[in-house]
This record gives C-alpha cells, structure tokens and sequence, in this order.
C-alpha cells in the first residue's frame, strides 16, 4: 500500500519553519493585493487605521510604538493616509513639534472596506480546509505562539 510522501519522508523543524515562513509570506502578498485593488489600502495602512479606530487619537511616536514600527516608517505612512484623506495630522497644542493623528469619516468608511475585502481573501484561502483542518491548524498556531512568546510549560 502506498503512503503519502510526508508520512515516509521525516520533516526538520526547519524546513517545515522554512515552509511556513513561504506560506505565510505569499498569504500576506496575496490578501495585500487583495485588499488594495479592492478597498484601495494596503495592510499595512489598514493596520494604522484599525489602531487609530481602536485606540483614538494619538501622538505618532504612540502609534509607532504600538505598531511596533519605526518612527519614521510610521512617518511616512501616516503622510500618505493624509493626503487620501483617512487620517488627520495637527499639531499638539503642548508642544508644536509633536503631531496627533486621527481616523477621519473617509478613513472609517475605508478601514471597514479594507477588513470586508481582507476577511473575503481569507475566507478564500482557508474555505479549502475541512472543518477538522481547520480546528487543527488553529490548535497549531495557537501552540507555535506560545512557544514564540516564552508562555509554554515545556
């Protein structure tokens, strides 16, 4: 009788990691692409809004460091989601040089656009998995990230 491949041939942690790190790669292109010809933002600009929504106005080095970004990188992404009208930058009345950013009505409309085309691209992909396999990979990645995060008992 003949069996599957991966159950007579052993995997690596790193080649599976290796693996992963592929699908998880081209999954985010994927839904990247998606949801910009879609919604018109990038993940990366939904992120921003989705903490703004989330959390309010805020200074940019607070959303830099929520975002775990780059000052900077944060910078230039909040400049671009002005000049299309999904944020709005002022300066803070305590100290001129620093600058709030707030989710405008566009920005709202846009971000719920961008997580309806985002959840659409998911659904797509993972819609192939059984319900079992699904269950499965979930209880996975949950394990995978405790043990990323030092929580595990092992």
């Amino acid at each position: 009788m003949d069996q599957p491949e991966a159950a007579t041939t052993a995997s690596t942690p790193e080649q599976v990691g290796l693996s992963f790190l592929a699908l998880a790669h081209g999954l985010r292109e994927q839904v990247d692409r998606y949801m910009t010809s879609t919604a018109g933002l990038s993940l990366s600009r939904t992120k921003i809004l989705q903490v703004l929504a989330d959390r309010g106005t805020l200074h940019q080095a607070e959303l830099a460091t929520t975002l775990g970004q780059a000052p900077r990188s944060v910078t230039q992404a909040v400049e671009g989601c002005e000049r299309l009208g999904l944020v709005a930058r002022t300066c803070d009345p305590e100290d001129r040089r620093r600058k709030t950013v707030s989710l405008t009505e566009t920005g709202r409309v846009t971000l719920a656009a961008a997580e309806q085309a985002g959840t659409h691209a998911l659904r797509r992909c993972f819609d192939s998995l059984e319900p079992q396999q699904l269950a499965a990979l979930d209880a996975l990645l949950k394990h995978l990230g405790t043990a990323l995060t030092g929580n595990n008992a092992n």
